[in-house]
């Protein structure tokens, strides 16, 4: 699937970009899933928020339960004062997550596209097993900044092994709040790991090594219908979105089966079977 080139460019830069992989008929029909299960979707609690400012997510079971199930999260700046909506209901959630690649029939066809296996196996790949789905809205005015982080802080395994499909669900710019890499960032350490002790979570720091920037940075933006893949170790992060669009993403993060995979992360494959690509 992917040429000599581009695995180089995967594995000096850690990211590649693939532009117009998916058809649009397929990135409507998740798109419109998506809204569907929103509008299904009956809990509007402010307990609910998810925000990357504080990662502490202890006795948060709506957040560490959603693992194997399917939960919508509000925009951290969803509620005003009074714990009202600032706008429309629809118009604030931040993400759906984290098993719509198994639990809903058109997300789990579309993560199991045989070309997502192929691309993970010539990057690497032996046993893939896709371990979390996230639909993330990005929403007009209120989107929140996802902070700079590595994707292996939360599903670490020996030897690094997860790989992140980002897919551009609309067109992602500077200004509704593009993703941000860190070009060559994956050779650098691993600089946290995000562990799980019964309800207890811990950020635990590894190295000191300091964080990009949007000057050190490189923004990524692609058109909807893109799909964007970056290593583990890649630091990456996106602005806060104040435009009038918002910028639609579905995620899949998929790791070896032959790598150990830490006790210690949160999102633990208890009762649903993991899969890889060719099998669901």
């Amino acid at each position: 699937m992917l040429s000599a080139k581009q695995i180089q460019h995967y594995e000096q830069q850690g990211y590649i970009i693939l532009n117009d992989l998916i058809p649009l008929h397929k990135i409507e029909s998740i798109k419109q899933q998506a809204n569907k299960l929103v509008m299904q979707w009956a809990e509007d609690s402010p307990d609910h928020v998810f925000t990357t400012k504080d990662n502490d997510r202890s006795d948060n079971n709506y957040f560490l339960d959603s693992a194997e199930k399917i939960r919508c999260f509000f925009e951290e700046e969803a509620f005003n004062e009074q714990g009202k909506l600032v706008q429309d209901r629809a118009l604030c959630i931040n993400k759906i997550g984290h098993a719509l690649h198994q639990l809903d029939p058109v997300f789990r066809e579309f993560s199991h596209q045989k070309v997502l296996g192929d691309i993970v196996t010539d990057l690497g790949m032996v046993s893939p097993q896709i371990r979390q789905s996230m639909y993330i809205f990005k929403q007009p005015n209120i989107g929140g900044e996802v902070n700079w982080h590595q994707d292996a802080s939360f599903f670490f395994t020996t030897p690094q092994s997860v790989i992140t499909l980002w897919f551009a669900i609309e067109d992602a710019t500077i200004e509704n709040g593009c993703l941000w890499v860190e070009p060559t960032g994956h050779l650098g350490p691993l600089r946290e790991r995000f562990n799980l002790h019964g309800t207890q979570t811990t950020m635990v720091n590894l190295d000191e090594t300091p964080w990009p920037t949007e000057q050190s940075g490189q923004s990524v933006e692609v058109k909807a219908g893109s799909l964007v893949v970056f290593q583990g170790r890649l630091p990456h992060y996106s602005a806060p979105n104040r435009s009038a669009k918002s910028r639609q993403a579905f995620t899949l993060h998929v790791t070896d089966g032959e790598s150990e995979y830490a006790s210690e992360n949160w999102l633990q494959a208890k009762t649903l079977p993991l899969h890889g690509f060719n099998n669901v």
